[in-house]
Protein backbone atom coordinates (compact mmCIF):
# COMPACT_ATOMS: atom_id res chain seq x y z
CA UNK A 1 0.00 0.00 0.00
CA UNK A 2 1.21 3.58 -0.68
CA UNK A 3 2.21 5.73 2.03
CA UNK A 4 1.86 9.10 -0.17
CA UNK A 5 0.74 11.51 2.18
CA UNK A 6 -2.39 13.01 2.35
CA UNK A 7 -2.92 16.76 3.63
CA UNK A 8 -5.22 17.94 5.98
CA UNK A 9 -6.08 21.11 7.81
CA UNK A 10 -7.06 21.74 10.84
CA UNK A 11 -11.04 21.74 9.69
CA UNK A 12 -11.55 18.82 7.93
CA UNK A 13 -12.30 19.05 4.40
CA UNK A 14 -14.27 16.99 2.03
CA UNK A 15 -11.78 16.39 0.23
CA UNK A 16 -9.29 14.60 2.87
CA UNK A 17 -13.22 12.72 4.40
CA UNK A 18 -14.44 11.42 0.97
CA UNK A 19 -10.08 9.88 0.19
CA UNK A 20 -10.18 8.41 3.89
CA UNK A 21 -13.68 6.66 3.27
CA UNK A 22 -12.56 4.98 -0.13
CA UNK A 23 -9.04 4.48 1.63
CA UNK A 24 -11.27 2.43 4.68
CA UNK A 25 -13.78 0.85 2.28
CA UNK A 26 -10.67 -0.58 -0.16
CA UNK A 27 -8.83 -1.74 3.20
CA UNK A 28 -11.98 -3.84 4.46
CA UNK A 29 -12.62 -4.94 1.98
CA UNK A 30 -8.86 -6.71 1.67
CA UNK A 31 -9.55 -7.66 5.25
CA UNK A 32 -12.91 -9.90 4.47
CA UNK A 33 -11.52 -11.53 1.37
CA UNK A 34 -8.32 -12.63 3.85
CA UNK A 35 -7.93 -16.01 4.98
CA UNK A 36 -10.05 -17.31 8.42
CA UNK A 37 -8.56 -16.95 11.27
CA UNK A 38 -6.04 -19.30 12.67
CA UNK A 39 -5.04 -21.02 16.01
CA UNK A 40 -1.58 -22.69 15.95
CA UNK A 41 -1.58 -26.05 17.56
CA UNK A 42 0.67 -27.30 20.04
CA UNK A 43 3.45 -29.68 18.53
CA UNK A 44 2.97 -28.17 15.15
CA UNK A 45 4.52 -25.46 13.23
CA UNK A 46 1.75 -23.49 11.28
CA UNK A 47 1.79 -22.66 7.72
CA UNK A 48 3.38 -19.02 6.78
CA UNK A 49 0.08 -19.14 4.36
CA UNK A 50 -2.96 -19.00 6.82
CA UNK A 51 -0.94 -16.07 8.99
CA UNK A 52 -2.60 -12.64 8.99
CA UNK A 53 -0.37 -10.11 7.23
CA UNK A 54 0.55 -6.36 8.37
CA UNK A 55 2.97 -3.64 9.53
CA UNK A 56 3.43 -1.53 11.99
CA UNK A 57 6.15 0.71 14.12
CA UNK A 58 7.82 -0.96 16.88
CA UNK A 59 7.34 1.12 20.26
CA UNK A 60 7.48 -0.92 22.73
CA UNK A 61 9.05 -3.99 23.89
CA UNK A 62 9.34 -6.42 26.41
CA UNK A 63 12.36 -8.76 25.43
CA UNK A 64 12.47 -10.89 28.50
CA UNK A 65 9.28 -12.01 27.69
CA UNK A 66 9.30 -11.74 23.87
CA UNK A 67 6.64 -9.48 23.88
CA UNK A 68 5.94 -5.80 22.95
CA UNK A 69 3.87 -3.08 21.11
CA UNK A 70 3.40 -1.72 17.36
CA UNK A 71 1.29 0.92 16.28
CA UNK A 72 -0.44 -0.89 13.14
CA UNK A 73 -0.95 1.08 9.59
CA UNK A 74 -3.85 1.72 8.27
CA UNK A 75 -5.86 4.02 6.31
CA UNK A 76 -6.59 6.25 9.24
CA UNK A 77 -4.13 8.97 10.66
CA UNK A 78 -0.93 6.87 12.00
CA UNK A 79 -0.66 8.50 15.09
CA UNK A 80 -3.86 8.76 16.49
CA UNK A 81 -3.39 4.84 16.28
CA UNK A 82 -2.70 3.39 19.98
CA UNK A 83 -0.06 0.54 20.04
CA UNK A 84 -1.03 -2.78 19.94
CA UNK A 85 0.70 -5.37 22.06
CA UNK A 86 1.74 -8.46 20.25
CA UNK A 87 3.53 -11.78 21.62
CA UNK A 88 6.49 -14.28 19.75
CA UNK A 89 5.37 -17.95 19.27
CA UNK A 90 8.28 -19.87 20.87
CA UNK A 91 9.42 -20.97 17.06
CA UNK A 92 9.20 -16.97 15.89
CA UNK A 93 11.56 -15.63 13.34
CA UNK A 94 12.56 -11.99 13.89
CA UNK A 95 14.74 -10.54 11.35
CA UNK A 96 16.99 -7.60 11.23
CA UNK A 97 19.35 -6.29 8.64
CA UNK A 98 18.53 -9.51 6.70
CA UNK A 99 19.88 -11.30 9.84
CA UNK A 100 18.09 -13.47 12.77
CA UNK A 101 17.65 -10.83 15.50
CA UNK A 102 16.02 -10.83 19.23
CA UNK A 103 13.51 -8.34 19.98
CA UNK A 104 16.49 -6.40 21.70
CA UNK A 105 18.32 -6.10 18.73
CA UNK A 106 15.35 -3.71 16.92
CA UNK A 107 15.33 -0.28 18.22
CA UNK A 108 12.08 1.75 19.07
CA UNK A 109 10.36 3.43 16.04
CA UNK A 110 11.24 0.37 13.24
CA UNK A 111 8.70 -0.07 11.26
CA UNK A 112 8.40 -4.28 10.84
CA UNK A 113 6.17 -6.76 8.48
CA UNK A 114 3.99 -9.15 10.51
CA UNK A 115 2.63 -12.49 9.76
CA UNK A 116 1.04 -13.74 12.97
CA UNK A 117 -2.24 -16.02 14.07
CA UNK A 118 -4.56 -16.22 16.95
CA UNK A 119 -2.87 -17.49 20.15
CA UNK A 120 -2.29 -20.92 20.36
CA UNK A 121 -3.94 -21.20 24.17
CA UNK A 122 -5.91 -18.19 25.54
CA UNK A 123 -5.32 -19.40 28.93
CA UNK A 124 -1.68 -18.73 28.89
CA UNK A 125 -1.35 -15.92 26.22
CA UNK A 126 1.65 -13.12 27.36
CA UNK A 127 -0.54 -10.52 25.66
CA UNK A 128 -4.62 -9.52 25.79
CA UNK A 129 -6.80 -11.74 23.98
CA UNK A 130 -9.20 -10.31 21.35
CA UNK A 131 -12.47 -11.12 19.90
CA UNK A 132 -11.46 -14.04 16.63
CA UNK A 133 -12.89 -10.97 14.31
CA UNK A 134 -11.16 -8.17 15.67
CA UNK A 135 -9.32 -7.00 12.74
CA UNK A 136 -12.85 -6.35 10.96
CA UNK A 137 -13.15 -3.60 13.64
CA UNK A 138 -13.16 -0.34 13.10
CA UNK A 139 -11.07 1.65 16.32
CA UNK A 140 -10.33 5.69 16.60
CA UNK A 141 -11.37 5.66 12.97
CA UNK A 142 -9.44 3.40 11.74
CA UNK A 143 -10.03 -0.57 10.31
CA UNK A 144 -7.54 -3.69 11.46
CA UNK A 145 -5.57 -1.68 14.09
CA UNK A 146 -6.20 -4.06 16.62
CA UNK A 147 -6.13 -7.71 14.90
CA UNK A 148 -6.59 -10.56 17.10
CA UNK A 149 -3.72 -12.53 15.41
CA UNK A 150 -1.16 -11.08 17.80
CA UNK A 151 0.85 -14.12 18.45
CA UNK A 152 4.05 -13.56 15.60
CA UNK A 153 5.36 -16.22 13.65
CA UNK A 154 7.34 -13.93 11.34
CA UNK A 155 8.66 -10.18 12.56
CA UNK A 156 10.93 -8.74 9.97
CA UNK A 157 12.24 -5.07 9.44
CA UNK A 158 12.56 -3.31 6.17
CA UNK A 159 15.80 -4.71 4.27
CA UNK A 160 15.00 -8.72 5.64
CA UNK A 161 11.70 -8.48 3.96
CA UNK A 162 12.58 -7.42 0.60
CA UNK A 163 15.28 -9.79 0.80
CA UNK A 164 13.06 -12.37 1.07
CA UNK A 165 10.37 -11.31 -1.26
CA UNK A 166 12.55 -10.21 -3.68
CA UNK A 167 12.22 -6.42 -3.50
CA UNK A 168 14.57 -3.38 -4.17
CA UNK A 169 13.39 0.08 -3.66
CA UNK A 170 14.63 2.63 -6.83
CA UNK A 171 15.00 6.06 -6.02
CA UNK A 172 13.48 8.71 -7.99
CA UNK A 173 13.82 12.10 -6.87
CA UNK A 174 15.70 13.73 -3.89
CA UNK A 175 14.73 17.01 -2.50
CA UNK A 176 16.72 18.51 0.39
CA UNK A 177 17.17 21.59 1.70
CA UNK A 178 19.97 21.93 5.22
CA UNK A 179 20.94 18.18 4.79
CA UNK A 180 17.06 17.55 4.84
CA UNK A 181 14.60 16.53 2.69
CA UNK A 182 12.04 13.89 1.22
CA UNK A 183 12.91 11.04 -1.60
CA UNK A 184 10.49 9.87 -4.12
CA UNK A 185 11.30 5.92 -4.50
CA UNK A 186 9.29 2.60 -5.27
CA UNK A 187 9.53 -0.77 -4.19
CA UNK A 188 10.23 -3.06 -6.94
CA UNK A 189 9.99 -7.02 -7.55
CA UNK A 190 13.38 -7.42 -8.60
CA UNK A 191 12.71 -9.75 -11.24
CA UNK A 192 9.24 -10.41 -13.43
CA UNK A 193 7.54 -7.34 -12.41
CA UNK A 194 3.80 -7.48 -13.14
CA UNK A 195 2.77 -4.59 -11.72
CA UNK A 196 4.31 -1.02 -11.65
CA UNK A 197 4.41 0.23 -7.74
CA UNK A 198 3.29 2.98 -6.54
CA UNK A 199 5.58 5.86 -5.84
CA UNK A 200 6.43 6.69 -2.27
CA UNK A 201 7.48 9.94 -0.41
CA UNK A 202 10.20 9.56 2.15
CA UNK A 203 12.10 11.68 4.50
CA UNK A 204 15.46 12.20 5.72
CA UNK A 205 17.83 14.28 7.84
CA UNK A 206 21.36 14.73 8.76
CA UNK A 207 21.08 11.09 11.24
CA UNK A 208 20.03 9.23 8.37
CA UNK A 209 23.06 6.81 7.63
CA UNK A 210 24.38 6.27 4.12
CA UNK A 211 26.07 2.78 3.02
CA UNK A 212 28.55 1.90 0.96
CA UNK A 213 30.27 -0.67 0.77
CA UNK A 214 32.70 -0.28 4.03
CA UNK A 215 31.85 3.15 4.47
CA UNK A 216 29.55 4.96 6.92
CA UNK A 217 28.38 8.67 5.24
CA UNK A 218 26.73 11.28 6.15
CA UNK A 219 24.23 13.71 4.18
CA UNK A 220 26.64 16.46 3.18
CA UNK A 221 29.40 13.09 2.16
CA UNK A 222 26.86 12.72 -1.08
CA UNK A 223 26.54 16.35 -0.97
CA UNK A 224 30.25 17.34 -1.44
CA UNK A 225 30.74 14.67 -3.87
CA UNK A 226 28.01 15.74 -5.92
CA UNK A 227 25.80 12.37 -6.11
CA UNK A 228 22.84 14.77 -3.99
CA UNK A 229 22.63 18.17 -4.55
CA UNK A 230 23.24 20.77 -1.62
CA UNK A 231 19.45 22.77 -2.31
CA UNK A 232 16.68 21.75 -4.71
CA UNK A 233 15.64 18.82 -5.98
CA UNK A 234 17.23 16.40 -8.55
CA UNK A 235 16.17 13.21 -10.49
CA UNK A 236 17.86 9.88 -9.77
CA UNK A 237 17.32 7.43 -12.65
CA UNK A 238 16.30 4.47 -10.63
CA UNK A 239 18.96 3.56 -8.90
CA UNK A 240 18.46 0.40 -6.64
CA UNK A 241 19.04 0.94 -2.84
CA UNK A 242 17.99 -0.91 0.14
CA UNK A 243 16.34 1.31 3.08
CA UNK A 244 15.77 1.00 6.88
CA UNK A 245 12.23 2.60 7.24
CA UNK A 246 11.13 4.11 10.95
CA UNK A 247 8.34 6.47 11.90
CA UNK A 248 8.81 9.68 13.43
CA UNK A 249 6.15 12.77 14.06
CA UNK A 250 5.73 14.78 11.32
CA UNK A 251 5.48 18.04 10.33
CA UNK A 252 2.67 19.53 7.92
CA UNK A 253 -0.40 17.40 9.01
CA UNK A 254 0.64 14.45 7.29
CA UNK A 255 -1.45 11.52 7.59
CA UNK A 256 1.57 8.65 7.19
CA UNK A 257 4.88 9.62 6.00
CA UNK A 258 7.63 7.37 6.87
CA UNK A 259 11.47 8.46 7.82
CA UNK A 260 14.93 6.69 6.41
CA UNK A 261 17.10 5.78 8.86
CA UNK A 262 20.07 3.70 6.76
CA UNK A 263 20.21 3.67 3.25
CA UNK A 264 21.68 0.91 1.62
CA UNK A 265 23.31 1.86 -1.82
CA UNK A 266 24.83 -1.50 -2.37
CA UNK A 267 25.07 -5.12 -2.03
CA UNK A 268 28.22 -4.77 0.14
CA UNK A 269 27.30 -2.64 2.33
CA UNK A 270 23.77 -4.75 2.93
CA UNK A 271 25.94 -7.86 3.25
CA UNK A 272 28.06 -6.02 5.75
CA UNK A 273 25.33 -4.95 8.03
CA UNK A 274 23.93 -8.60 7.69
CA UNK A 275 26.89 -10.33 8.81
CA UNK A 276 27.15 -7.92 11.98
CA UNK A 277 23.87 -8.70 13.04
CA UNK A 278 24.62 -12.23 12.41
CA UNK A 279 27.41 -12.65 14.47
CA UNK A 280 25.35 -10.72 17.42
CA UNK A 281 22.82 -13.24 17.43
CA UNK A 282 25.41 -16.41 17.16
CA UNK A 283 26.76 -14.74 20.40
CA UNK A 284 23.51 -14.31 21.79
CA UNK A 285 22.33 -17.58 21.16
CA UNK A 286 25.61 -19.44 22.81
CA UNK A 287 24.80 -17.63 25.98
CA UNK A 288 21.02 -18.50 26.03
CA UNK A 289 20.75 -21.70 24.61
CA UNK A 290 18.94 -23.52 21.07
CA UNK A 291 15.34 -23.56 21.61
CA UNK A 292 13.68 -26.60 20.57
CA UNK A 293 10.36 -28.63 21.42
CA UNK A 294 9.91 -32.04 22.15
CA UNK A 295 8.66 -34.86 19.85
CA UNK A 296 8.81 -37.37 22.09
CA UNK A 297 10.17 -39.15 25.22
CA UNK A 298 11.45 -42.53 25.54
CA UNK A 299 12.13 -43.26 29.68
CA UNK A 300 14.53 -45.60 30.88
CA UNK A 301 14.98 -46.67 34.63
CA UNK A 302 16.43 -44.59 37.52
CA UNK A 303 15.60 -41.29 35.66
CA UNK A 304 16.95 -42.24 32.52
CA UNK A 305 15.71 -40.85 29.42
CA UNK A 306 15.97 -40.10 25.44
CA UNK A 307 14.49 -37.17 24.45
CA UNK A 308 13.87 -36.05 20.83
CA UNK A 309 13.45 -32.54 20.02
CA UNK A 310 12.94 -30.44 17.12
CA UNK A 311 15.38 -27.62 16.82
CA UNK A 312 13.96 -24.07 16.32
CA UNK A 313 14.67 -22.50 13.05
CA UNK A 314 15.84 -19.17 11.58
CA UNK A 315 19.37 -18.92 13.09
CA UNK A 316 22.72 -19.33 11.25
CA UNK A 317 23.76 -22.73 10.06
CA UNK A 318 27.28 -22.66 12.17
CA UNK A 319 24.97 -22.64 15.17
CA UNK A 320 23.69 -25.79 13.95
CA UNK A 321 26.75 -27.31 13.14
CA UNK A 322 27.58 -27.35 16.54
CA UNK A 323 24.82 -30.13 16.98
CA UNK A 324 26.41 -33.48 16.48
CA UNK A 325 26.34 -36.83 17.61
CA UNK A 326 28.35 -37.95 20.31
CA UNK A 327 28.57 -34.45 21.56
CA UNK A 328 28.06 -33.68 25.65
CA UNK A 329 25.28 -31.46 25.83
CA UNK A 330 22.67 -29.88 28.37
CA UNK A 331 18.56 -29.85 27.84
CA UNK A 332 16.43 -27.30 30.23
CA UNK A 333 12.67 -27.05 30.12
CA UNK A 334 11.29 -24.03 29.29
CA UNK A 335 8.05 -21.96 28.73
CA UNK A 336 6.74 -20.12 25.77
CA UNK A 337 8.48 -17.16 26.44
CA UNK A 338 11.80 -19.36 26.13
CA UNK A 339 12.83 -18.50 29.89
CA UNK A 340 14.32 -21.10 31.43
CA UNK A 341 11.81 -23.09 34.29
CA UNK A 342 14.48 -24.66 36.16
CA UNK A 343 16.46 -21.81 36.90
CA UNK A 344 17.69 -22.80 41.11
CA UNK A 345 19.62 -20.20 43.14
CA UNK A 346 22.72 -20.45 40.38
CA UNK A 347 20.95 -20.37 36.76
CA UNK A 348 19.53 -22.70 34.46
CA UNK A 349 23.00 -24.59 34.14
CA UNK A 350 22.83 -26.28 37.77
CA UNK A 351 19.30 -27.33 37.22
CA UNK A 352 19.37 -28.43 33.28
CA UNK A 353 19.60 -32.51 32.98
CA UNK A 354 23.27 -33.60 31.20
CA UNK A 355 23.72 -36.27 28.49
CA UNK A 356 25.08 -36.28 25.25
CA UNK A 357 23.54 -36.25 22.14
CA UNK A 358 23.38 -40.03 20.33
CA UNK A 359 21.66 -38.71 17.17
CA UNK A 360 21.16 -36.05 14.88
CA UNK A 361 18.93 -36.14 11.67
CA UNK A 362 19.02 -33.78 9.14
CA UNK A 363 21.41 -32.09 6.88
CA UNK A 364 21.96 -28.48 5.99
CA UNK A 365 21.74 -27.02 2.76
CA UNK A 366 20.86 -23.67 1.29
CA UNK A 367 18.33 -21.96 2.99
CA UNK A 368 15.11 -19.73 1.92
CA UNK A 369 16.02 -17.04 4.28
CA UNK A 370 19.59 -16.41 5.35
CA UNK A 371 20.82 -18.46 8.00
CA UNK A 372 17.69 -20.60 8.08
CA UNK A 373 18.31 -24.20 7.41
CA UNK A 374 16.88 -26.93 5.73
CA UNK A 375 17.39 -30.56 5.51
CA UNK A 376 17.83 -33.43 2.36
CA UNK A 377 16.70 -36.47 3.62
CA UNK A 378 13.35 -37.19 4.45
CA UNK A 379 12.09 -39.22 7.30
CA UNK A 380 12.19 -42.66 6.03
CA UNK A 381 16.24 -42.28 4.45
CA UNK A 382 17.19 -40.82 8.39
CA UNK A 383 15.25 -43.34 10.27
CA UNK A 384 12.91 -41.35 11.62
CA UNK A 385 8.93 -42.75 12.52
CA UNK A 386 6.31 -40.99 10.80
CA UNK A 387 5.07 -40.10 13.57
CA UNK A 388 6.91 -38.19 14.93
CA UNK A 389 7.83 -34.45 14.77
CA UNK A 390 5.76 -32.26 11.85
CA UNK A 391 9.09 -31.15 9.33
CA UNK A 392 8.49 -31.25 5.71
CA UNK A 393 11.99 -33.28 4.63
CA UNK A 394 12.36 -30.68 1.60
CA UNK A 395 11.16 -27.77 2.88
CA UNK A 396 10.29 -27.48 6.86
CA UNK A 397 7.81 -24.79 7.30
CA UNK A 398 8.88 -21.57 8.81
CA UNK A 399 10.10 -21.66 12.82
CA UNK A 400 11.46 -25.51 12.01
CA UNK A 401 15.20 -26.54 11.42
CA UNK A 402 14.33 -29.08 9.96
CA UNK A 403 16.50 -30.79 12.30
CA UNK A 404 15.77 -33.54 15.06
CA UNK A 405 18.08 -34.04 18.01
CA UNK A 406 18.26 -37.55 19.89
CA UNK A 407 19.81 -36.46 23.83
CA UNK A 408 20.52 -39.14 26.48
CA UNK A 409 20.63 -38.01 29.98
CA UNK A 410 20.02 -39.98 33.15
CA UNK A 411 18.17 -37.92 35.53
CA UNK A 412 15.10 -36.02 33.35
CA UNK A 413 13.31 -33.40 34.69
CA UNK A 414 9.72 -32.45 34.87
CA UNK A 415 9.64 -30.16 32.23
CA UNK A 416 10.71 -32.49 29.61
CA UNK A 417 7.41 -33.70 27.77
CA UNK A 418 6.44 -34.10 24.47
CA UNK A 419 4.76 -30.69 22.94
CA UNK A 420 6.88 -28.53 25.61
CA UNK A 421 10.21 -26.25 25.52
CA UNK A 422 13.13 -26.90 25.82
CA UNK A 423 16.71 -25.57 25.54
CA UNK A 424 19.61 -27.22 24.69
CA UNK A 425 23.47 -26.30 24.93
CA UNK A 426 26.80 -28.39 23.75
CA UNK A 427 28.94 -28.53 26.15
CA UNK A 428 31.70 -26.84 23.89
CA UNK A 429 29.28 -23.40 24.22
CA UNK A 430 29.96 -20.79 27.05
CA UNK A 431 28.64 -21.78 30.60
CA UNK A 432 27.79 -18.22 31.74
CA UNK A 433 25.03 -17.06 34.31
CA UNK A 434 21.81 -15.91 32.86
CA UNK A 435 20.39 -12.51 33.78
CA UNK A 436 17.90 -13.14 36.68
CA UNK A 437 14.77 -11.82 34.42
CA UNK A 438 15.68 -14.68 31.78
CA UNK A 439 14.62 -17.55 33.95
CA UNK A 440 11.96 -19.11 36.44
CA UNK A 441 13.09 -19.25 40.15
CA UNK A 442 13.48 -22.89 41.24
CA UNK A 443 10.76 -23.84 38.57
CA UNK A 444 8.22 -21.55 39.65
CA UNK A 445 5.81 -20.11 36.80
CA UNK A 446 3.75 -17.89 39.05
CA UNK A 447 0.90 -15.50 37.19
CA UNK A 448 3.40 -12.73 38.77
CA UNK A 449 6.52 -13.75 37.58
CA UNK A 450 5.65 -14.32 34.30
CA UNK A 451 3.52 -10.83 34.16
CA UNK A 452 5.44 -8.72 36.31
CA UNK A 453 3.66 -6.41 38.01
CA UNK A 454 4.93 -2.84 40.27
CA UNK A 455 6.31 -5.20 43.10
CA UNK A 456 9.76 -6.40 40.78
CA UNK A 457 10.78 -2.91 41.21
CA UNK A 458 13.20 -2.55 44.64
CA UNK A 459 11.05 -0.50 47.79
CA UNK A 460 13.59 2.41 48.52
Amino acid sequence: MSHTPLQHSTTPSLRWIVALCIGLSVYAASALAADEPFRPEAGKFPPLEKAHSYRGELVFVDHANRRGSLRVTSPGIFRFTAPHPFALLPYALVRYHGAPADLRDIPLGTMLHVRAFLPPDPKTSAVPVLPVNNREKTKAGALGVAPAENHVLLLEDEPSHCQREGFVWKLKEVEIKDRAGTVLASREAKQNAKTQPADETLTFDAATRVWRGRECLRIEHLIAEGIWPAEGKKAISGQSVQFGIIWRPTPGGVFARFHLSDIWLDDDAMQNATQRQIELHKTFIRSRWMPAWVDAVEYGKFGRATVTATLFGGMDSALYADFKPDVAALMNSAENTLKHTEGGTAGPTQMAARGKLIEVRGNLFLPQIQGSPQIKSDKKSAGLPESVGNQNSVNPPLGSSGIQIRFETDLITEGMRPTRIVKVRPASWPDVHLPREEYLGNGASSIDERFPTPAIFPAY
